[in-house]
């Protein structure tokens, strides 16, 4: 048998901050740019990340920047901290690539990095990846998320052909967390306040009346409500399981490193107890 080729993966991407925008109070954009974009390309998904990759504290990587040499020669706790965006645009003409991230003052790692980002600043990063688009055969269209998944949302909804029948719910904080899309879908902005996150969504995708025919649903955010609502579509509605796009970007109590970690695990666990509902 022929020796299979050993594939090494592919070099991150080196992009320069171009403008940063505050949309929000609580969200920063960032947009990149640059020759090291040449080479970056974006299909039809909606829901495109990609995988940010912070320098750990205190340490500088020799250049060209060889993130395989830098796992081989530097100690784990010295590697690049990785945290994952959804991509809010890909322009090819331009070659700009539009983040928003959330911001809650100095928590966290890449909230932060996005307010304090100027331009010129060097940005590394592995991707896209993604995998779901609106399906245009569906009859209908079901988008629920919190402030994490509103990048998507709003891509998905800007995707779709004018008159789609639409049912999109987006919880944040508060009324001066909406933004403006460019489509002619009715988002219905929840606002949380001080609720628990998610608890609005799940009251508002229980008491929604569905629509006749097929859906197709992209539900992301919190794991926690995420899981709440997986059980809804798939056990209670019976929503077949290629016709949802379900996913925990985040969990609470838990940093990305943690949550990433124990992410397919736990998404084992949960299929494996709603398909034990279903039997």
């Amino acid at each position: 048998m022929a020796e299979q080729p050993v594939r090494r993966p592919r070099k991150p991407h080196t992009a320069h901050v171009v403008r940063t925008e505050r949309l929000t109070p609580h969200m920063q954009r960032v947009v990149l740019g640059g020759e090291g974009l040449a080479a970056f390309t974006a299909g039809t998904s909606t829901d495109h990340y990609v995988k940010l990759l912070f320098p750990a504290e205190g340490v500088s990587y020799p250049e060209p920047f060889d993130l395989e040499q830098i796992r081989e020669e530097f100690p784990r706790a010295q590697w690049p901290v990785t945290r994952t965006y959804t991509v809010r645009s890909w322009d090819a003409v331009l070659r700009e690539l539009a983040l928003d991230f959330v911001v809650h003052g100095d928590e966290g790692l890449a909230g932060p990095w996005a307010v304090r980002a100027r331009p010129g600043d060097v940005v590394r990063f592995n991707g896209p990846g993604g995998g779901y688009a609106p399906d245009t055969g569906a009859d209908w269209h079901l988008l629920a998320g919190d402030e994490s998944a509103l990048p998507a949302i709003a891509a998905a909804l800007e995707s779709l052909p004018s008159g789609a029948e639409v049912r999109a719910f987006i919880e944040v904080t508060g009324p001066e967390e909406e933004q403006k899309f460019s489509s002619d879908v009715d988002v219905v902005w929840l606002h949380r306040g001080g609720r628990p996150v998610g608890e609005l969504l799940v009251e508002a995708v229980r008491g929604l009346e569905f629509p006749p025919g097929r859906v197709h649903a992209f539900v992301h955010g919190e794991a926690g409500f995420v899981k709440e609502l997986r059980a809804l579509l798939r056990v209670e509605r019976q929503i077949p399981r290629e016709d949802l796009s379900i996913s925990g970007y985040w969990r609470l109590g838990h940093n990305e490193d943690g949550w990433q970690a124990s992410k397919r695990e736990w998404n084992a666990e949960v299929e494996a107890e709603q398909e034990n509902t279903t039997a």
